[in-house]
């Protein structure tokens, strides 16, 4: 298996954006729509009519019109599995750290792998930047904080703990920053533990992405008021971040779709929230479609894998409040850009979206394709103290995105 892998061509990708679907995005109503359902007969099916898109034969709901006409820069994997369903924050680790949780183990995110394999594309800037609220399931697990994120929670304040607070002035900062140096190379003489050497690595790399020129990704009031408005709202004006934070060098990001945008309850669509589900789908359009196109005039979009996750889908039928339940046995995860081949539509699952036809691709499998699109070995042995583990688990590259 780990030959197989390595015949084929290694990935061109250069940077990460991870959009993450917080909640469950339901395939059925979004990437792997089918017949049309009916909530209040009880009839199971799509909330949505379907849609044309630039991959011929491959449609999507109606709501994702921009993303359809853009779909040829699109790989749509349709395939996607695991087993775990009911629990929300175990479905999240296991598609973001691409396996089970562990009791011995902390296994680092995707994130933090790619930061700990390929490091900062720039310099001065970060490897990894989490727009969104901080949790244990995207940090970097057994390989140190050295390879963790800095986080923010919405564009408008920028980083958090970055910023001087407002009545600290530069000469009381730099006299503190002189204090700790020196109260950090006493201790660090006197001690040689490796956690004290994973701080004192993260506090340098905070002082130095604490001044002006990573400060100025942030200002989004410099981009063209025109291209503000097509990527729309919060989750959008993070999009647009991202991309900013690509061109600066950082080499992965994640942008969460928090659960208190719109509906209240995000891609968590149970019972009342599926009313507004179309305007989540809609936010995503905008934002995703935008993405793809700011990229691609930019020429970044081959340099940039874009993908679009989420810890689980949705079943065909409707809950007795009209929504849907959970659903992991099939569901759909996108991948963009990143110099794959791309326009290809991966896996085919049951009348209902509900049972996967052909081409299963599990969660080690996504979790190496996204390595090797960016040249990271996926089997390669990473150490847990003494203990080898390899990046993924077991994981292969989809082949149909490195013909």
């Amino acid at each position: 298996a780990k030959a197989a892998a390595l015949k084929l061509a290694k990935g061109r990708a250069e940077h990460c954006v991870f959009l993450w679907l917080g909640g469950g995005a339901g395939q059925i109503d979004t990437w792997d729509p089918k017949v049309q359902g009916d909530p209040k007969a009880k009839k199971s099916g799509s909330m949505y009519r379907s849609i044309d898109t630039a991959i011929a034969g491959t449609q999507v709901c109606e709501y994702l019109p921009r993303c359809a006409t853009l779909l040829d820069r699109f790989n749509v994997i349709r395939s996607v599995h695991h087993e775990v369903i009911d629990e929300h924050a175990a479905a999240t680790n296991r598609v973001h750290t691409g396996r089970p949780t562990a009791g011995t183990v902390v296994y680092p995110s995707i994130g933090s792998i790619v930061a700990h394999e390929r490091g900062a594309v720039g310099e001065g800037v970060p490897a990894y930047v989490l727009i969104g609220y901080p949790n244990v399931t995207r940090g970097p697990g057994f390989l140190g904080a050295k390879y963790g994120y800095i986080y923010l929670t919405d564009t408008q304040s920028g980083p958090v703990g970055l910023s001087r607070p407002a009545d600290i002035s530069a000469e009381r900062q730099a006299r503190r920053e002189k204090l700790l140096a020196e109260v950090r190379e006493q201790y660090g003489a006197a001690k040689t533990d490796e956690t004290i050497k994973n701080y004192d690595a993260t506090i340098s790399e905070m002082l130095k992405l604490a001044g002006p020129q990573f400060g100025r990704v942030f200002q989004l009031d410099g981009e063209p008021s025109t291209l503000r408005n097509r990527y729309g709202g919060e989750f959008g004006q993070r999009c647009l971040l991202a991309r900013r934070l690509v061109e600066s060098g950082v080499r992965f990001v994640e942008v969460s779709h928090n659960l208190n945008f719109l509906n209240g309850t995000g891609w968590d669509v149970h019972n009342q929230g599926m009313l507004k589900q179309h305007e989540l789908i809609t936010e995503l359009d905008h934002a995703l479609a935008t993405l793809v196109e700011d990229l691609e005039e930019k020429k970044l979009l081959d340099k940039t894998l874009i993908v679009v996750a989420t810890e689980f889908g949705r079943p065909a039928a409707f809950d007795g409040g009209g929504g849907r339940g959970h659903h992991s046995k099939s569901y759909s995860m996108v991948f963009a850009g990143g110099g794959l081949k791309n326009g290809l539509t991966i896996g085919t699952t049951d009348e209902l979206a509900m049972k996967i036809v052909d081409r299963p691709v599990s969660i080690p499998d996504f979790h190496a394709t996204i390595c090797w699109s960016l040249g990271i070995d996926p089997h390669k042995e990473l150490y847990a103290g003494d203990r080898p583990v390899p990046i993924t688990d077991g994981g292969q590259p989809i082949a149909e995105l490195f013909a």
